[in-house]
């Protein structure tokens, strides 16, 4: 790697795509190269609007652009597996969306060829490298033991069998789209837990539509974690410990404040203000990672993902 911008080549072109094209303007570690999508209209209209030079319609032609230095896969989440091996096959370091894939089993394929290849990849957990989460990490050795982890997210969807949420064979659910945040934000803080209960609620569809989780952890510490695309949540998240507590608002996956409440003593308030959706922070991360040789990230092993994912899987199964 050099000190020149890294090239991104975006790979769909939903929401995620757009916001992940916005913040790059925000910073100069890095530009949108290319966009690839499944038709040639969908990417000139991607890359028209974002004044994105190069323009591919299809996967393949994307992850062979050799102006192209990583792709960041951004497609629909039965799409991640298959379109991230697809890069990795062309020699390209991956950032691919959350959730990583559809299962453990997918995650771990990935990431046996990333590591066999020798290549970067990561999953874009975006929330990990938030400036007010990376203040939180510092500040837990303060709350003594950690005994309970909470977090919700919750968002209102009109139910609309086409709309992707609600479609399974899109991945749809509460789940996997908003629930993977406060289930990663208990495996930063815990890790992976030893027993996972859970409580589901089917949309008319057959996803999740509401999911409740309750984890617990070898060390007697829990986790109580919600989902639901049925209504408008806190989506707030809180660690307790034996010596005090964080609260952060909500939305606490984005980049929000938090206060620090000791068992004894002055509570501290910490404002945090962002500009942009704070997908940048990410961006910045792996163009360093790069920059250094490095194949994955210390704030998001792959690890820890597979297992992230192991846990998510287990919390399905409870689907009938």
């Amino acid at each position: 790697m050099t000190d020149k911008p890294l090239r991104w080549g975006i790979m769909g072109t939903g929401g995620i795509a757009g916001a992940f094209a916005e913040d790059l303007k925000l910073t100069d570690s890095g530009v949108v190269a290319a966009v690839g999508s499944r038709t040639a209209e969908s990417a000139d209209a991607f890359a028209e609007q974002r004044g994105i030079p190069t323009r591919h319609g299809s996967y393949e032609a994307l992850a062979n652009d050799p102006d192209v230095d990583i792709v960041y896969v951004a497609t629909p989440h039965p799409l991640h597996h298959g379109n991230a091996r697809l890069a990795l096959e062309a020699g390209k370091p991956v950032l691919v969306e959350k959730p990583f894939t559809m299962n453990a089993e997918e995650a771990r394929d990935l990431v046996a060829l990333a590591r066999e290849r020798d290549l970067f990849l990561m999953e874009a957990m975006w929330t990990r490298f938030l400036p007010h989460i990376r203040h939180v990490r510092e500040l837990l050795p303060s709350l003594g033991d950690v005994v309970t982890v909470t977090a919700d997210h919750g968002q209102w969807f009109a139910e609309d069998p086409a709309f992707r949420l609600f479609a399974p064979e899109l991945g749809g659910g509460a789940l996997l789209d908003l629930g993977i945040y406060p289930v990663s934000f208990a495996s930063m803080v815990l890790g992976t837990p030893d027993r996972v209960v859970a409580m589901v609620t089917p949309a008319f569809t057959g996803v999740d539509a509401q999911t409740s989780m309750l984890f617990g952890y070898a060390s007697g510490a829990q986790a109580v974690l919600s989902c639901t695309l049925s209504a408008v949540s806190p989506t707030t998240a809180s660690i307790v410990g034996t010596a005090g507590r964080i609260e952060i608002d909500g939305p606490f996956y984005a980049p929000a404040s938090f206060t620090l409440i000791p068992r004894e003593g002055e509570r501290s308030r910490f404002e945090y203000l962002d500009e942009g959706r704070g997908l940048r922070h990410q961006a910045d991360e792996v163009a360093r990672l790069l920059a250094a040789g490095e194949t994955e990230s210390a704030l998001m092993p792959l690890d820890e993902t597979v297992s992230i994912m192991t846990t998510m899987d287990r919390v399905l199964s409870t689907v009938e």
